[in-house]
């Protein structure tokens, strides 16, 4: 797929509002951009996932295109290529992509999973394969047919939300981080300084329920000034913030330095007082370790079972979704996603897979190593099928790790 040039943009987010719908889009990009105005820490995380449908709106202005990092140039020619392959398809086959995007703009969901579907077919055209939308154009279980050489495989484009294998939910630790917020701030103002509450949460923090629970337990716990509190739900403790390099309360390094001290599994969160003389830092694991690999593992198998026709060898092209660079970058220097998926690989279900692939976000949108993987993707072969070795689809399959 050649990379959309700025010149081009125009013309490209025309025809991709077009076929989205233009009132769907612009009311889409009006709540998005109201969000925006809100400093809540829900509402930045809600832009962070949107960051697809937001990098479009952006490129409609020719002055922003003008000036397209490699990454918005990169979501921009998949933009081109869905309105293109929109094209080229028959009434009910384009009315199924035109719902995917629909559908796509409603609520929590985004545009990556048709996204992810699109890059997954130009990478592969871009390695010699014939690619066919099977699952648009004949409504198959699976999304691409790819040829080469004679040869046939069917490719399954699957998303997977980090959030199923954390303990600790994202969206629920900014609805609590908001919640908190005006209590630390009453605290900080009656008690000048820097402070750490470190959270120990055994069984988690998910849903309204359990987050609204946790909230009036801190807030309880700074009204009494109590510097400790443990019940079955959470142990914290309220001590002075001391970090190298965080001496001055909110300086640009301290996300960082926090970070590193305490790891990316760790939800964080600072808040400071209107002069930025005081911080108040809250620091929360879970009880457990979170569990994102078994839990793209767990889709794999699914997918295998309910997405591949057993007719031919089968792809799964895994994303991962709703991730930060730090965790993707210790998923894969762990080789805990490789574990995984090499387990999975040796499971009966995995019959009729010929190899896994891994991308996220950091890949979509062109970072570069460490934080996206080298060449775009993770790929794992299975060597047990019997085409693991056919020269046609070494392109596609070769073990990337």
């Amino acid at each position: 797929m050649t990379i959309a040039q700025p010149r081009a943009a125009a013309t490209d987010i025309n025809a991709f509002v077009a076929l989205c719908g233009r009132r769907r889009w612009a009311n889409r990009v009006a709540a998005l951009t109201d969000m925006g105005a809100s400093n809540s820490q829900a509402a930045r995380a809600t832009l962070q996932r949107h960051a697809l449908e937001l990098t479009l709106a952006r490129m409609a202005d020719p002055a922003a295109a003008a000036s397209a990092s490699r990454g918005e140039r990169l979501i921009l020619a998949f933009a081109r290529e869905a309105a293109r392959l929109a094209g080229n398809l028959a009434p009910a086959p384009r009315a199924r992509l035109v719902a995917l995007l629909r559908d796509g703009l409603e609520g929590e969901a985004t545009l990556i999973p048709l996204f992810h579907t699109l890059r997954v077919a130009a990478m592969q055209r871009a390695r010699g394969f014939e690619v066919h939308f099977a699952g648009l154009a004949d409504d198959s279980p699976h999304d691409l047919l790819i040829r080469r050489d004679g040869q046939e495989a069917e490719v399954v484009c699957e998303t997977v939300s980090a959030e199923e294998g954390r303990p600790v939910h994202r969206g629920d630790w900014c609805a609590l981080v908001d919640m908190v917020n005006p209590d630390l701030r009453t605290w900080l103002a009656a008690h000048p300084g820097r402070y750490l509450l470190k959270m120990t949460l055994p069984e988690g923090l998910q849903g309204p329920t359990r987050t609204a629970a946790l909230h009036a337990q801190i807030s309880a716990m700074l009204a009494a000034q109590k510097r400790q509190n443990a019940s079955g739900d959470a142990v914290m403790k309220l001590d002075p913030l001391i970090l190298a390099g965080a001496q001055a309360s909110l300086n640009p390094s301290l996300p960082s330095t926090l970070r590193a001290s305490f790891g990316h599994e760790a939800h964080l969160a600072v808040t400071g007082d209107a002069s930025g003389g005081s911080v108040f830092v809250m620091a929360a694991r879970a009880g457990q370790e979170n569990a994102i690999a078994s839990a793209v593992a767990r889709r794999m198998a699914a997918a295998a079972s309910a997405r591949l026709t057993g007719l031919r060898p089968g792809i799964l092209a895994m994303f991962v979704e709703d991730l930060q660079r730090s965790e993707w970058r210790a998923l894969r220097e762990t080789l805990e996603l490789e574990g995984a998926a090499r387990r999975f690989l040796t499971d009966r279900a995995a019959k009729p897979v010929l190899a896994i692939s891994c991308s996220s976000r950091m890949e979509m949108f062109g970072l570069t190593p460490p934080d996206a993987a080298e060449g775009g993707e993770l790929r794992f072969r299975n060597q047990a099928h019997p085409a693991a070795r056919d020269p046609a689809f070494l392109p596609a399959i070769a073990s990337s790790v």
